[in-house]
């Protein structure tokens, strides 16, 4: 946890409500997102009970297991899954545009994607849970199942997978966004019951949202109180409609506090690299959609040596990318960096447009900034600079001391002699320079997998389906 969070931990508990640490919406918000709250039974990893889920806050659809423990109903009830995400999934490709590559062929991206919304990090958890649990399954052999559910579980052990990758929104958790915009009083821990970090944003802390009754878990797992009380003699009563009501009282009131929490992400402005990761989002999903068409096996159950090592350095490059872009976008968020001394912000005193350095034609361009600042610069002369005011904009700095910090800008001037109107800062502007810079990094250089040391188990043999994929004792 940062200082400026702590702080704003210790200024909401000291009055009473959340405090925000963003000023605008880090993650793109779809126009129809698909919320979907999962219930599993208890003591189960993926055992279904029910879910509730759509598109619109007025027709929630709500999905029953009536009785969990038997494999042929577990199975019907993905089949009903099935039948309302893929054809939301789907509905993306149909328009789609062509992307010119530098050095690749051109390829079709999905205008729009879609997006899944679970209440809270063990939502996500439960939906890679069932995608691994489904998307071996068969529809002949033994223990056959409908043609739509192992293609429901390769989509869910997409999105369960996406969601992990730094700065992704095609999986949001709801607690987790909401807690990336305000710091609440309480744990972290406590911040993953939905309707208490509601409480706290909205009106203040209450005993109520946290009374199971009152607001029942956000899933996947069930009040034991409930489970006792409630669902043990609905199941063995053997009345559909009774567990499925019984059910039903668990899932309306998170259904209301998805949309809530929908309502005051929105009421956020969007941040302006939301953009560019959601396009890189609708990249990754047209991806998945052609391999899913061009008959391609199934997500394997681990990767290998050299795919797991690849996975991560593109994991480490998004996270990298993820923390500047936050930064550039939210002066809240940059108010971190600044505290560390990695950037300052202050007012222009004094500019040099016109200095230059080097001889000839040689000579280049280098104008020269003095900016007055309060901050701490804990950066080394010739610390490579960016600036959220000018983007596109590279600078060094020069010198740092007694409150004034020179800098010296780099590129980003167009290519005359003298600099672009508006290129160099002008005096009384004011103006913040950061060493967080988004800059392009290369790919690590990994082996190809068959070049595996043995150290790391060797080249990995190719994987080819079969039926052991599906026998998972909790499946």
């Amino acid at each position: 946890m940062s200082l400026l969070t702590s702080l704003a931990r210790l200024r909401a508990l000291e009055e009473g409500i959340a405090q925000p640490v963003a000023t605008v919406r880090h993650c793109h918000l779809s126009a129809r997102p698909m919320v979907f709250v999962p219930l599993k039974l208890s003591g189960e990893a993926a055992a279904p009970l029910a879910a509730m889920l759509g598109t619109e806050r007025e027709r929630p659809r709500l999905l029953v297991v009536t009785q969990p423990r038997n494999r042929d109903l577990r199975f019907a009830w993905a089949a009903e899954l099935a039948g309302v995400l893929l054809p939301y999934i789907e509905g993306f490709l149909a328009d789609t545009e062509t992307v010119e590559r530098r050095n690749a062929d051109p390829y079709e991206r999905a205008m729009d994607a879609p997006q899944l919304i679970v209440p809270n990090q063990g939502g996500v958890a439960f939906t890679r849970l069932l995608g691994r649990s489904t998307r071996f399954r068969r529809p002949d052999g033994p223990y056959p199942v409908p043609e739509s559910v192992p293609v429901l579980g390769r989509w869910l052990t997409y999105f369960g997978e996406r969601a992990a990758y730094p700065g992704s929104a095609l999986m949001l958790a709801a607690t987790e966004e909401l807690g990336r915009h305000w710091a609440s009083g309480q744990s972290g821990l406590e911040d993953a019951n939905l309707a208490a970090l509601l409480a706290w944003i909205t009106t203040g802390p209450s005993e109520e949202a946290e009374d199971p009754l009152v607001w029942p878990p956000a899933g996947p797992a069930t009040d034991p109180g409930f489970d006792a009380e409630v669902l043990a003699p609905a199941i063995e009563s053997g009345k559909p409609e009774r567990v499925a009501e019984a059910l039903r009282t668990q899932l309306e009131p998170t259904w209301r506090l998805m949309w809530q929490a929908i309502d005051l992400l929105a009421g956020l402005p969007e941040g302006a690299s939301a953009a560019q990761r959601w396009e890189q989002d609708r990249g990754s999903f047209s991806g998945m959609a052609t391999h899913l068409a061009e008959g391609a096996p199934p997500q394997a159950r681990r990767d290998g040596a050299v795919a797991a090592a690849a996975r991560l350095a593109r994991m480490e490059r998004a996270q990298a990318a993820y923390d500047v872009q936050r930064a550039y976008d939210d002066p809240l968020v940059m108010a971190e960096y600044r505290l560390t001394g990695e950037a300052f912000a202050g007012e222009v005193v004094e500019t040099d447009p016109d200095n230059t350095e080097g001889e000839g034609r040689s000579r280049k361009l280098r104008p020269l900034v003095v900016i007055k600042t309060d901050d701490p610069v804990r950066l080394p002369p010739g610390a490579t600079l960016g600036t959220p005011q000018r983007r596109a904009q590279g600078a060094e700095l020069v010198s740092a001391g007694e409150g004034l910090v020179t800098v010296k800008i780099t590129k980003g001037m167009g290519r005359g002699r003298t600099a672009a109107p508006g290129a160099v800062p002008e005096v009384g502007e004011r103006v913040c320079y950061t060493s967080l810079t988004d800059d392009f990094q290369g790919s690590p250089q990994l082996p190809e997998a068959e070049a595996t040391p043995w150290t790391h188990g060797g080249p990995p043999q190719d994987y080819v389906p079969d039926d052991e994929d599906a026998q998972e004792e909790w499946s």
